[in-house]
């Protein structure tokens, strides 16, 4: 889908965008009435569909390999669309088994479904195709007899791509955005091979890849040739010794027999489930999931195919086993995680060591699985933090990238950027929380236990039990803070042990996606959180553990509303180190054009009054200027700067990047929120750069944006590198263009001003050198990023 300014807020759609979907509601009609007959057809001349005939791989003839000459293609040019859940139709790219399953013209993003939709996960939720086919997806590969000629005719894939080739992208300034823009429409038609004909003749421009310049010759001479030979696959390679040995290792220790190994391996795996896992003493670098077994270590895995990790198995005990990741490693989704000898060594000391003993096991029921503290209460509360505080960043990044791709439903309640810190671990201050959770235990309740659940009602609910928490909380937090010799100052701030760069995060939001980032990085932020162990472990069990993306419209409303709350707890904590005198300031300033019921909920509510004062010693002026600084220089130690200019771009670049970076206000808001940018150096040398759009916020309560976008206030970070999955712009510019780039930007006024602009600055979608960009920025991607590095995606490039 495109992203363009208007977006945000939305805005009424165009005469002409009405006209191409009144073209497009045809051209379904049309592929609609065409299919019964191009059914008898099909079977006339080539047989009828065989759905096994993809359930076995054949070996690919001498000389020639899947993974080294097809799958290679395909991330190049299909995976930047084709994965995950937002993957158009559902088609997955990313594998062969993906490929072979098809595509489904059901979306898994529906905000309106009224009950869960059945699951769709590849490699869990069916083994062969011909399973997929009984839960409606249909083949994208011909599977009727195997034919050259069939596999041309009867395959998807091959046809639309021989439709870009016959229709390539029109190219040149001037082409019409129409001709460029991928229809969100046109995706949904997800036309099988009955209706290809008639959809050819309606929507010629809609070949693959889509919105795209099309492949070149010889890569598409390769995927010709390997459709027409029937889409051979020569299965993945086995895995070397000295990586089998790790996984039996591993495996081993994740299923120890007492109650306190079984407790602490389900604690770690509905923590780890979308953690890709690699073994970091090996050379070449594989990736892992922790999954769930009904079979143990050296038997063939059977994965429990349940809707979260936190579901009941139905089975008396399941092993937690370590599955090959077989797909290609995406962007927005790829969140690496080390497995090593200091890592179990590590959690040995937390969990295993420790002197605690697990009388028994807790099920699988509803109430445990919307209530974590509940279920590993006989678990030590300061285990349980260090090891989400040991890999913050990734903890984070559970909820800004899993389980759903993109996260809009609970990404519209956080500011475009912000940074966050996390309480010191405290044996005294952890004890007392842990007495305090089990005896409040059904306050830390949360919505998100049932796929279905109605709104108004649980929704009333659950807020009363948020309002009785803070009560208790606050009156903890008091009592706490007025013992004999307890301070209010930075000191409470985690720094890392002295040596773990997780203690400082910047979090970015690019409207409908968000990267997490170690790290201040950046100008001082509007806002920002303090998190502790309670915070933490709940906003992971709301949006990432207990989060269904196949729920239903009520699931998905109370998990975006309760997200307000946690919100609201990271800011209350942030501004408790202000003076009492200007903690109500900087709340209003926060959350300017709510009523006052909605900023009494963050602090100075009946609830939320800290009742003590800060020991920190402020100087006249703005506290909160004083708190972030005092923050950065507390964590200096362990801050990563791998983001920060300063030090980390050639001089020459330094002073043009600062301007650039210097804009501000109205003129951003006709910018991409992420954007591209590659300057090219002396000798032709690229360098990449990511440009943030910050989009400022009166507010960031209300489900819907709109009024409270600011955009006098918006403002703009430069980084190195890449960060976002989602691109929705590439600017290329030479270091002595800088200037002028800066100046086309604060000259912006209007959406007509935009298009002239990237008519000069963009590389556009319709650029035939835009695939050799995109191949250099991968490139740089891989090779200097290597291991947050995942194929990005172009769902969202604007097509100005």
């Amino acid at each position: 889908m495109p992203f363009t300014s208007s977006d945000r807020p939305a805005v009424a759609k165009s005469a002409s965008g009405l006209m191409r979907r009144a073209a497009l509601a045809i051209a379904v009609a049309t592929v609609t009435a065409c299919t019964t007959f191009a059914g008898l057809s099909l079977d006339e001349r080539f047989g009828p569909a065989d759905p096994t005939r993809f359930d076995r791989s054949t070996a690919p003839p001498a000389g020639q390999s899947y993974a080294h000459d097809v799958q290679p293609i395909l991330d190049r040019r299909c995976v930047v669309c084709h994965a995950c859940y937002d993957a158009p139709c559902q088609l997955k790219a990313t594998s062969w088994e993906g490929i072979a399953r098809g595509a489904s013209k059901e979306p898994v993003y529906d905000a309106s479904r009224l009950l869960a939709a059945p699951t769709s996960r590849l490699y869990v939720d069916a083994d062969k195709p011909s399973e997929w086919r009984t839960r409606g997806f249909f083949p994208v590969l011909n599977e009727r007899a195997q034919t050259p000629e069939a596999n041309r005719t009867t395959g998807l894939m091959h046809r639309l791509l021989m439709l870009k080739s016959q229709h390539p992208v029109p190219s040149g300034v001037d082409a019409p955005a129409s001709a460029l823009e991928p229809q969100p429409d046109t995706g949904s038609v997800c036309v099988a091979d009955t209706g290809i004909d008639a959809f050819e003749r309606a929507s010629p421009q809609a070949g693959m890849p889509y919105g795209l310049p099309g492949l070149d010759r010889a890569e598409l001479r390769t995927l010709t040739r390997w459709l027409e030979q029937g889409a051979p696959y020569e299965g993945a390679p086995p895995l070397p010794a000295p990586v089998s040995q790790r996984i039996a290792l591993w495996e081993r220790f994740f299923n120890g027999d007492s109650a306190k190994e079984q407790l602490f391996a389900r604690y770690a795996y509905e923590h780890l489930f979308l953690a890709n896992l690699y073994f970091d003493d090996q050379a070449e670098r594989r990736f892992f999931k922790l999954v769930r077994s009904t079979t143990p270590p050296g038997q063939a895995l059977k994965i429990v195919a349940s809707r979260r990790p936190v579901d009941d198995p139905g089975v008396d005990r399941v092993y937690y086993r370590l599955a090959e990741e077989r797909e290609t490693i995406v962007a927005k989704t790829h969140m690496p995680y080390a497995l090593n000898a200091a890592r179990m060594a590590r959690w040995r000391e937390l969990f295993l060591d420790a002197p605690y003993t697990v009388e028994r096991l807790p099920g699988y029921n509803a109430d445990t699985a919307a209530n974590p503290f509940l279920t590993f209460a006989a678990l030590p509360v300061q285990a349980r933090y260090r090891f989400m505080l040991d890999e913050a960043a990734f903890t984070i990044m559970g909820f800004i990238k899993g389980p759903v791709c993109r996260g809009q439903i609970a990404l519209d309640v956080i500011e475009d950027r912000f940074w966050v810190t996390f309480l010191a671990p405290s044996n005294e201050y952890d004890q007392a929380m842990a007495t305090l959770l089990q005896q409040d235990s059904n306050l830390m309740r949360l919505p998100s236990g049932s796929s279905n659940t109605g709104i108004l009602i649980p929704w009333r609910y659950y807020a009363r039990l948020e309002n009785e928490y803070l009560v208790a909380r606050t009156a903890f937090d008091a009592k706490m803070l007025k013992r004999p010799g307890a301070r209010l100052d930075e000191q409470l701030i985690w720094d890392g042990d002295g040596r773990n760069d997780n203690a400082g995060l910047t979090i970015f939001r690019h409207y409908d996606s968000a990267t997490v980032v170690k790290g201040m990085v950046g100008s001082t932020p509007k806002t920002a959180w303090v998190i502790g162990y309670p915070l933490l472990e709940r906003i992971h069990y709301l949006l990432v553990a207990d989060y269904d993306v196949y729920g239903n419209v009520g699931h998905q409303v109370n998990s975006r509303l309760f997200m307000d709350f946690l919100r609201m707890e990271g800011e209350f904590n942030f501004l408790s180190f202000l003076p009492r005198s200007q903690r109500i300031a900087t709340r209003d300033y926060w959350y300017r054009g709510v009523d006052e019921s909605i900023r009494a909920q963050v602090y100075g509510g009946p609830s939320t009054t800290l009742d003590v004062e800060t020991s920190i010693a402020y100087r006249p002026g703005d506290a909160k200027e004083q708190l972030l600084a005092l923050l950065q220089a507390r964590l200096k130690p362990v801050l990563d700067t791998r983001l920060q200019l300063e030090g980390r771009v050639a001089p020459e670049l330094a002073a043009p990047l600062r301007e650039l970076q210097a804009i501000k206000g109205a003129a951003l808001q006709w910018i991409p929120e992420a954007t591209i940018l590659l300057v090219e150096g002396a000798g032709g040398k690229l360098s990449t750069f990511s440009l943030l759009r910050d989009t400022a916020h009166g507010n960031v309560s209300h489900l819907i944006e709109g009024k409270e976008l600011r955009p006098d206030e918006n403002a703009l970070t430069i980084v190195p590198g890449v960060v976002g999955s989602y691109p929705n712009a590439f600017y290329r510019a030479r270091v002595a263009e800088l200037p002028a780039l800066a100046e086309a930007i604060r000259g912006l006024r209007s959406e007509d001003d935009y298009t002239a602009f990237a008519r000069r600055w963009a590389v556009r979608r319709n650029n035939p050198l835009f695939w050799a960009v995109s191949d250099d920025v991968h490139a740089r991607y891989f090779r200097d990023q290597a291991l947050e590095a995942g194929v990005l995606d172009y769902g969202r490039l604007e097509s100005r």
